[in-house]
């Protein structure tokens, strides 16, 4: 009897311990969360399934072309994933279809189509010291920070960096930040 009580607190811990670590990776390291949308398409795409890096940006500042996530303000529960764009302290401004930085056109090889719509950056949009200008790959159908209900981000809204497509297991991998 008492063997049997033994294994029994032994799995009961071992399901803790598990339980535990789950969590802490979910909440600390890694989450899994899916594309909605065709907002950057052709890098992501309607119905991927991704894992979030949610530690990187701890240890160093978000970069040029990273893919982020970030809770979309005005819904519980919802999540945007779009590109890194405008660094804190540049100047973002959208004029005959292209996007400039600090006045020099942005250097760029997904989001080629000519920008239809520049919304709020029409004029110069000057960011501050924890803020980023993110736009979807697919220009003309991304409602991103040329939208004022999503508008500039500010470092302490990033939740991560997209890190791995784990669905569908034809695109299975690490995703390339350009």
């Amino acid at each position: 009897m008492k063997s049997i009580i033994r294994e029994l607190l032994g799995w009961i811990i071992v399901i803790i311990i598990a339980v535990g670590a789950s969590y802490l990776v979910l909440t600390f390291v890694g989450q899994r969360t899916q594309v909605s949308g065709e907002s950057m398409e052709t890098t992501l795409s309607d119905g991927d399934q991704l894992i979030v890096d949610k530690i990187s940006y701890r240890f160093r500042d978000p970069k040029r072309y990273d893919i982020v996530v970030f809770p979309y303000r005005y819904e519980k529960n919802t999540y945007y994933i779009k590109r890194i764009i405008g660094l804190p302290g540049e100047t973002v401004q959208i004029t005959d279809g292209m996007v400039y930085i600090d006045g020099q056109p942005l250097n760029e090889h997904y989001g080629n189509a000519a920008i239809e719509n520049p919304g709020i950056a029409a004029e110069p949009v000057t960011l501050g010291e924890d803020e980023y200008f993110v736009m979807g790959d697919n220009r003309n159908n991304s409602q991103d920070s040329r939208n004022s209900n999503v508008g500039v981000i500010h470092r302490d809204e990033l939740l991560g960096r997209a890190w791995v497509r784990i669905w569908p297991l034809s695109d299975f991998g690490v995703i390339r930040h350009e």
